[in-house]
């Protein structure tokens, strides 16, 4: 394994060390401990809390290049698999923080979000210190009740949801959804043995008709959430392809259940430089059996197609190949047919008599026009030939029918 390859892309740092070292996690690590790791550096070296130290910008984006990897289940198994060689650097998107951007750079981030380039956001530092901190305002947010409010952008308003055994045991459900079609991410806070609260999860809000949402189910079975980028990334580079990367986009949630107890939720405004205008709801799904194992049932039929579409994108491409060398051979085998059946009919207008014909009248014609009215003269001879009086007869009939004088009829009648 080559951990000190050259950067391929803006976004990876110059010189590439072992992502498994750089956030000081094992190889067998889980999700969550690597995540964990994650936050704790990225809150170490962010640009906000080091101004002055030039070499923490480098070591965040180290940090952040390293957890793209990590993070994402098949970009941490090719690397296992082949190292840096095996990951398409163009691809290696990173997050960034908007309240760190410039007023011309957020400007130019919002465009190409509008224009559906993928852009990933980061949580504020000063956020995600305020909550280690404990220093954050948290408003109760009771089960089956809603909360609207607007949050300004790159700040979070903090919600606690206090649940018993009996709920807990049910399920819950936390939902944000905005008819303003605001962005904005759902995050759910663990408790920091400091006393503060450390992110644990986030969700980013997605656009569905005419409002945009998110959620966070806990509900004691596996359930997924879409990132969407995967996708979009995978329609930039193949959009043919994209198709059979669509279903890759889901990423389990690591908390699936939640005990007895007040557990903290924030709503966080991303939009690039307006409020976020939002609805959160906490609900226990007792209520919700049915619709409940509709979730567990789609859950696992999404993921069973997602294999089929692994194994079924193997034999598309094949087929595609098959495809494109018999329409390739088609389009030679027609333009051969095509040649032929031109040279064919160039043959058949060869067997003719016109060129021959006209160079034999052209040779009467230099001779004078007499040969033309002896053939015609002696056409109309040979009609009167057998009988001389032919002509005679015809004249004679004509006269007799049409000299009819008028009033004959009668006369006839």
């Amino acid at each position: 394994m080559k951990t000190g390859s050259k950067s391929e892309g803006p976004s990876t740092p110059a010189l590439r060390r072992d992502p498994y070292e750089v956030l000081s996690v094992t190889r067998d690590s889980t999700d969550q401990e690597i995540k964990s790791a994650y936050r704790k550096l990225a809150l170490k070296y962010h640009p906000d809390k080091n101004g002055s130290n030039p070499e923490a910008s480098e070591l965040f984006k180290e940090v952040a290049y390293s957890y793209s990897i990590l993070s994402d289940p098949e970009k941490r198994r090719q690397y296992d698999s082949a190292g840096f060689e095996a990951l398409d650097a163009s691809g290696m998107d990173m997050e960034i923080d908007l309240s760190n951007l410039g007023t011309v750079n957020t400007m130019f981030a919002a465009l190409f979000s509008k224009l559906g380039v993928p852009i990933k956001t980061t949580i504020s530092a000063n956020v995600l210190e305020e909550a280690l901190n404990g220093t954050v305002t948290v408003r109760p947010l009771p089960i089956g009740t809603s909360v609207s409010g607007k949050v300004d952008k790159q700040c979070a308003h903090f919600f606690g949801v206090t649940i018993n055994e009996e709920q807990a045991q049910a399920g819950i459900v936390i939902r944000v959804t905005s008819t303003a079609q605001s962005k904005f991410k759902l995050l759910f806070f663990e408790q920091d043995i400091n006393g503060g609260y450390s992110l644990a999860l986030q969700e980013d809000s997605e656009k569905s008709g005419k409002v945009t949402s998110a959620g966070l189910y806990f509900l004691h079975f596996q359930v997924y959430r879409m990132d969407s980028t995967v996708n979009a990334l995978a329609m930039a580079k193949d959009p043919e392809a994209a198709f059979f990367k669509r279903l890759e986009g889901l990423q389990p949630c690591e908390v699936s259940e939640l005990k007895a107890g007040t557990h903290i939720f924030a709503v966080y405004g991303d939009n690039f430089f307006k409020t976020a205008a939002y609805t959160i709801e906490a609900l226990c799904t007792k209520n919700y059996e049915e619709t409940t194992e509709k979730l567990k049932d789609i859950e696992a039929q999404i993921l069973r197609k997602r294999n089929e579409l692994r194994q079924f994108e193997t034999e598309y491409r094949k087929a595609l190949a098959r495809f494109q060398e018999v329409t390739n051979r088609y389009n030679e085998e027609k333009q051969a047919v095509d040649e032929l059946l031109k040279q064919r009919d160039g043959i058949h207008a060869s067997f003719t008599i016109m060129k021959s014909s006209n160079h034999i009248g052209a040779g009467a014609t230099s001779n004078g026009s007499s040969s033309k009215s002896t053939v015609d003269d002696s056409k109309v001879e040979n009609q009167g030939g057998e009988d001389g009086t032919s002509d005679e007869k015809d004249k004679s009939f004509k006269k007799r029918w049409f000299n009819i004088p008028r009033g004959s009829d009668k006369k006839l009648g």
